[in-house]
């Protein structure tokens, strides 16, 4: 519909510019069930609806109890917590011989893989898939080799109360089926920003389950918002400076071109791309890069030492299509994961043991990167899209893009390359306040090897002084931290920390995390304020930038007399910016504060002062 409008439009072929009339935008509807062929009784609930709806959760988990009973020596369904709505929350375990023993299944040598499905629940492609796979593993044993040596785990729906908050109308971008869940959980947080900081309950409970069955490859099913191309799947596995080189090198010489070229193989168009245009506006400009901090689940697989799968259903293609293409790379992946079973497993545990080593080398010269972008390189992508046009919208004043079903194919160039915006020298230890219960709990639930003092104790330590932080001002996954939302880092926006040496008291009971465990990476992720999640960022520590004390007027002009006649340095740096600063000479505050913030009395406030300890040796610490 032109809604009235005439403007002018262009159609972008390769570069070149060419004027063309518009053709008629498509607009969104219900998708249409066709007839159904015959299907047998273990027919998939969006089977048997041609993929024309979802089941709902408790339709999806009557199929599941069904096949649980029909092959009770091969699957088990293992509750693992429950949602903030006190749904319970599901694995589902396949195993060919029974054993669900998660270190039995260690012990043996066999590959675990772990599949999540709709942490976004209207995106629940993956669930739907995992109950046909399932059913094809165990039941009509079409796909039984799969499950050779390797053992497949899903959960069907993470956000279940999302899940369940269906209606047609919660995806306005996306191709069916005909109702779908909502991308928040039962608080309206978007779980999938939630894997570091740990708010939801369901993210507790991932996390403890996570740690009980260690897997060996994890996998996050998703449907994708953006640009129209020809691709219906798009996967990414990450490789950047925190990926053991081990496991870069086997993601991205194995398991990235065996994936592409099995979807490929199989009936589906798949990118090893996660497509993110560089300008929503224009997609000559070529493709974006994609920042992966710990608060998603795959970039929280870095910390953790295990490969990660980001898959990306497109959202424009039909119920159908988008569920076998999810279908079809999870089976190519179980398939690799067998055949590649031994080298998995060893480059999982070169990973754990490379943790383990991280404060071996205290305040030597090996850095561990904390805060990443992209660094500006660009490789040239043989992107498959479809033609377009950009006509000047008079209703958003924007460019207004609309795409052709016509392919479009062309090399593009894509943002690659990882830039260091923040490192560090990994401590020997951290040493926290007994007092900041919220941040040690966060610990607790990611597992973190954590001891306590057994007296108080108080010394000189390594920390930071941090200043110039800026908090966003809308909420942003019901905080308002120091990064700006779903940007990448920006290190200019979050301020400034400074390694320092400060005497610090510690009470008895505090906290020492010592870098010699496998979740070192989790620990310095949480406790280095430059992290780009770390507890800093995300705001539990924002009580140490409010000065707590402050002194009259006429108590500082006093003050500021008595220091100006004692140092006339600070007395010509006072006139100087009185002099050079309009706002500061206008503002009575601003300059009694200049003298205040420069008096012992200041000092004693400690604004700014980060409370953690980095200790380069744990000698003295009255620790168990």
């Amino acid at each position: 519909m032109r809604m009235g409008l005439s403007l002018p439009a262009v159609m972008i072929l390769g570069g070149v510019v060419y004027g063309q009339t518009v053709a008629q935008p498509r607009l969104m509807e219900a998708p249409t069930a066709a007839p159904c062929v015959v299907q047998d009784e273990w027919a998939t609930p969006a089977e048997k609806s041609c993929y024309a709806t979802t089941p709902d959760y408790a339709a999806t988990m009557a199929y599941l109890k069904r096949v649980e009973a029909a092959a009770p020596g091969e699957i088990k369904i293992e509750p693992f917590g429950k949602t903030g709505e006190g749904r319970e929350l599901d694995i589902v375990v396949a195993s060919r011989d029974g054993v669900f023993d998660p270190a039995a299944i260690h012990a043996a040598k066999r590959p675990v893989v772990l599949v999540q499905n709709s942490i976004h629940a209207g995106e629940m492609d993956g669930k739907d898939a995992c109950l046909a796979l399932l059913r094809d593993m165990v039941i009509t044993k079409s796909k039984s080799a799969l499950l050779e040596r390797a053992v497949f785990v899903f959960i069907p729906m993470y956000n279940a109360d999302g899940h369940e908050r269906r209606s047609r109308y919660n995806r306005i971008n996306q191709d069916g089926p005909a109702e779908m869940g909502w991308r928040g959980n039962g608080t309206n947080l978007n779980l999938n920003r939630d894997y570091q900081k740990a708010d939801a309950p369901e993210t507790r409970a991932f996390l403890a389950m996570f740690h009980q069955w260690m897997p060996d490859f994890f996998v996050d099913d998703h449907v994708t918002d953006g640009a129209d191309y020809q691709y219906d799947v798009t996967f990414t596995m990450d490789d950047g400076p925190n990926v053991p080189a081990g496991t870069a090198k086997w993601v991205d010489e194995v398991a990235t071109p065996t994936l592409e070229r099995y979807v490929d193989a199989h009936g589906h168009l798949a990118s090893p791309t996660y497509i993110t245009l560089a300008s929503d506006n224009d997609p000559a400009e070529g493709l974006g890069f994609n920042d992966n901090p710990p608060r998603f689940s795959t970039g929280y697989m870095i910390l953790e030492g295990r490969p990660g799968m980001l898959v990306e259903l497109h959202m424009l293609k039909d119920y159908r299509t988008r569920v076998t293409g999810n279908y079809e790379i999870l089976a190519g992946l179980m398939e690799l994961v067998n055949r590649d079973a031994d080298k998995l497993i060893a480059l999982n545990a070169a990973a754990d043991q490379d943790a383990k080593t991280m404060g071996s080398h205290p305040l030597s010269n090996v850095k561990y990167p904390l805060a990443l972008s992209w660094g500006g390189q660009t490789t040239p992508f043989l992107f498959r899209g479809y033609k377009y046009t950009r006509e000047l919208s008079g209703v958003s004043g924007a460019m207004w893009v609309r795409y052709t079903h016509e392919p479009w194919n062309v090399s593009l160039p894509a943002q690659t390359g990882f830039k260091v915006t923040a490192e560090t020298t990994p401590p020997a230890a951290y040493l926290i306040p007994a007092q900041w219960t919220q941040v040690i709990s966060v610990l607790a639930a990611h597992q973190v090897e954590m001891t306590r003092t057994t007296a108080a104790w108080s010394g000189v330590v390594e920390t930071y002084r941090c200043n110039g932080m800026v908090w966003q001002g809308p909420p942003f996954e019901g905080r308002h931290p120091t990064f700006n939302g779903e940007a990448q880092h920006d290190a200019g926006r979050f301020g400034s920390c400074v390694l320092v040496r400060e005497p610090l008291s510690f009470p008895a009971g505090s906290v020492v995390v010592r870098l010699n465990q496998r979740l070192s990476r989790v620990a310095m992720a949480w406790l280095e304020p430059a992290a780009p999640d770390s507890a800093l960022q995300w705001g539990f520590f924002d009580s140490i930038f409010e000065q707590k004390e402050y002194g009259e007027a006429y108590v500082l002009e006093e003050l500021a007399r008595e220091m100006m006649a004692k140092d006339p340095k600070l007395k010509a740096e006072f006139e100087r910016k009185v002099a050079s600063d309009p706002a500061f000479a206008g503002s009575p505050n601003a300059r009694l504060e200049f003298f205040y913030e420069r008096s012992p009395w200041y000092a004693a406030n400690r604004v700014g002062l980060y409370p953690v300890g980095r200790l380069s040796s744990l000698e003295g610490i009255p620790v168990h």
